[in-house]
């Protein structure tokens, strides 16, 4: 099922096509002198970049603002670590983190998916950010970390906090991560406590939670450190919470806006996964990725100095017509769906099976349990800052029951 005709209001998500598609138009890799970078934007070459991570670092470390309270989260994030050291870290926590362990977790998805939506089952219109994309994915991986139930609402507090983007503008620079970093350091340092403690207690009695077998990957003799496990930690919750988060927003508010979508997904409800898919390359929550050239290189015939800053910029690649036939149709049969929204090489998004779990499984019950399911207002649509991610902050619904 294909579409290309919106439905008559607006929303703010549907002007990054137009500017993603200025960046395209503009060639495949271009200097932003404002902001002291250059960017890449064509599927091809964002793909490359990606998967050369001798040439382009993911640590940035000697580019961005330092903060104490967030050394601790660096230790563990192999997001930000090049080879061997990412190599390490990845192979440690894959040990307890494995395909086997998210697939295990569906059972539990669909609990808390129904017992969220049984919240406002006497209601006809509800928020869908603060009634299940928003607390689904934090209560899940809390659960998997054996935190205790009731403090799953601090973890829904820090993640609100660390990922809200209220004090950054919209285009990300130096000052503005300098001034966010500073805000958001308290709840940096009370969550490092807070998981630090709930390690320890792990350690002295173990259990059949994510954090037990974190303690007990080995590879090559060695084993996490306690702060490795903190910063890991802060990266699940970045894995596990926000990109869903962003997901689910971005799949209803993209279904609203293609009349028939849902309808056609309703008859069909196998090309659910598929739409997921296409959701993903639509609006991707993170549409650039920042790398670090480790010596002089030369790309799309601009030579550019080694320790400069390089964004590979998603959003574009994703509608990159070289590579996507009419990418810019929205089409849930689209098959198959190449695009870089999880990244590629060898910082392949870890969450991405846990984060397609949960999308799935909630957008299958949505559909399960509302005949229909539509946004009434775009002007009651609250939007996440875009320097931060791409979704919404609050997405009110009217849905209809059998």
């Amino acid at each position: 099922m294909t579409s290309t005709q919106p439905t008559a209001t607006g929303s703010p998500l549907e002007a990054l096509p137009d500017q993603w598609r200025s960046l395209r138009e503009a060639g495949p890799v271009t200097c932003d002198e404002g902001q002291g970078q250059w960017r890449v934007v064509d599927h091809r070459t964002v793909s490359a970049v990606l998967a050369d991570p001798a040439t382009y670092s993911s640590d940035l470390t000697s580019m961005t603002p330092t903060q104490e309270d967030f050394e601790t989260f660096r230790q563990g994030n192999f997001v930000g670590m090049d080879p061997p050291e990412h190599r390490k870290l990845r192979t440690l926590v894959s040990q307890a983190f494995t395909p086997r362990v998210v697939q295990g977790l569906a059972p539990r998805i669909e609990a808390v998916c129904a017992r969220l939506l049984d919240g406002v089952a006497d209601r006809d219109r509800f928020d869908l950010v603060d009634t299940l994309a928003y607390p689904l994915p934090i209560i899940v991986i809390a659960e998997l970390l054996g935190v205790p139930a009731d403090d799953h609402r601090l973890f829904q507090e820090w993640a609100g906090t660390l990922f809200g983007g209220d004090q950054l503008g919209d285009s990300l620079d130096m000052a503005d991560l300098e001034r966010a970093l500073e805000a958001i350091a308290p709840t940096v340092r009370e969550m490092n406590g807070y998981v630090l403690d709930h390690i320890r207690r792990r350690r002295a009695d173990p259990g059949d939670d994510l954090t037990s077998r974190l303690l007990t990957a080995e590879v090559d003799g060695a084993r996490l450190a306690d702060e490795e496990i903190v910063g890991f930690v802060a990266l699940l919750l970045v894995a596990g919470h926000i990109t869903t988060t962003a997901l689910l927003g971005n799949a209803v508010v993209t279904f609203d806006r293609h009349p028939g979508t849902l309808a056609a997904l309703r008859e069909d409800p196998g090309r659910l996964p598929d739409a997921v898919e296409e959701v993903l390359r639509w609006l991707p929550p993170f549409p650039e990725l920042g790398r670090r050239t480790t010596r002089p290189v030369l790309l799309g015939g601009h030579e550019i100095p080694a320790d400069t800053l390089l964004m590979a910029h998603l959003g574009a690649a994703n509608r990159d017509p070289s590579r996507f036939a009419a990418p810019d149709v929205f089409d849930v049969t689209r098959s198959p769906n190449p695009h870089l929204t999880f990244g590629h090489g060898i910082h392949f998004c870890f969450g991405a099976p846990l984060a397609r779990l949960e999308a799935r499984i909630a957008l299958h019950m949505l559909m399960e349990r509302f005949p229909t399911l539509a946004v009434p207002s775009y002007d009651d649509v609250a939007y996440q800052n875009p320097a931060v991610i791409v979704g919404v902050r609050h997405l009110p619904i009217a849905v209809t029951r059998p």
